[in-house]
């Protein structure tokens, strides 16, 4: 499976990040046969200050920032992930009054330009200080995962990177690749953590892992991660794209060598006891 990760700051401004979106995809061609093209959570706009409603910038899966995507999707004959901020809407798809928090929302855009999924992050970066439930409505505990080029790949966000449980239950679900977009806040220790937790999101699940990071005030350094945790593409901490090929033989090889998803001896069903 060929894939782009791109690695970029987006601002306050959903206009100009649409722009941004809009330039960078469009130096990609449909000749470099890509697969897969991820961009980091909130390209459509970025968190901004805490004060900073997010509400009011927050578009319906059908807005304008999705129909953007969709169209690059089907130019490039290929799936592409973004994160945006999703108005909710009531059960006829109508949006929902604007007191309503949005959803923090990943997008994939088949290569058809349909819409395969939305996943709505599950965590929310309550933590070093920050509390992203103020702004943002969690979404359900529920995997998503998407077919692409023969592989099978789960979607996470961000914050969700630091649960363990959250990869296992995408595994669980058929994923041998896992998805990262991010917008991972700079700090002390933090481009440590980012890179110590994709790995071992690698090691312990025998997967494919991808992130593409926002930098400029986030750490940036997008990387792509075999199955047995080699990074095997990255970026520092400017704006680009990274390349990588994933290859089912190194998955193979991971498994025989590691089979740890097979030797485990509990599972989310397990209830403890001796077996009957």
């Amino acid at each position: 499976m060929q894939v782009a990760l791109v690695q970029l700051s987006a601002t306050s401004d959903p206009d100009d990040n649409r722009k941004q979106v809009d330039e960078v995809l469009g130096r990609l061609d449909g000749s470099d046969r890509l697969d897969l093209v991820v961009l980091p959570e909130a390209s459509m706009r970025d968190f901004g200050d805490p004060d900073d409603d997010l509400a009011a910038d927050a578009e319906t899966l059908d807005g304008p920032f999705v129909t953007l995507l969709a169209q690059h999707a089907q130019r490039l004959d290929a799936t592409v992930v973004a994160g945006t901020f999703e108005r909710p809407t009531d059960g006829t798809g109508a949006a929902e009054s604007d007191r309503s928090l949005p959803y923090n929302t990943l997008v994939a855009l088949g290569p058809d330009g349909s819409l395969r999924a939305a996943y709505r992050k599950i965590h929310l970066y309550d933590s070093f200080g920050y509390l992203e439930s103020e702004r943002l409505s969690a979404g359900a505990v529920s995997p998503v995962v998407v077919d692409v080029a023969g592989r099978r790949v789960g979607l996470m966000t961000c914050y969700d990177l630091r649960f363990p449980e959250m990869s296992r239950m995408l595994v669980d679900a058929g994923a041998d690749v896992l998805c990262v977009p991010a917008a991972w806040v700079r700090g002390p220790l933090k481009e440590d953590h980012w890179e110590t937790l994709l790995r071992a999101r690698a090691i312990e699940n025998t997967v494919d892992v991808i992130a593409a990071d926002q930098c400029g005030r986030y750490v940036g350094r997008t990387m792509a991660v075999d199955p047995l945790g080699v990074v095997v593409a990255s970026a520092g901490e400017a704006p680009g794209v990274v390349r990588a090929s994933l290859t089912t033989d190194r998955l193979t090889l991971a498994r025989r060598t590691n089979p740890s998803l097979a030797n485990r001896r509990i599972t989310s069903g397990s209830t403890g006891g001796a077996p009957a």
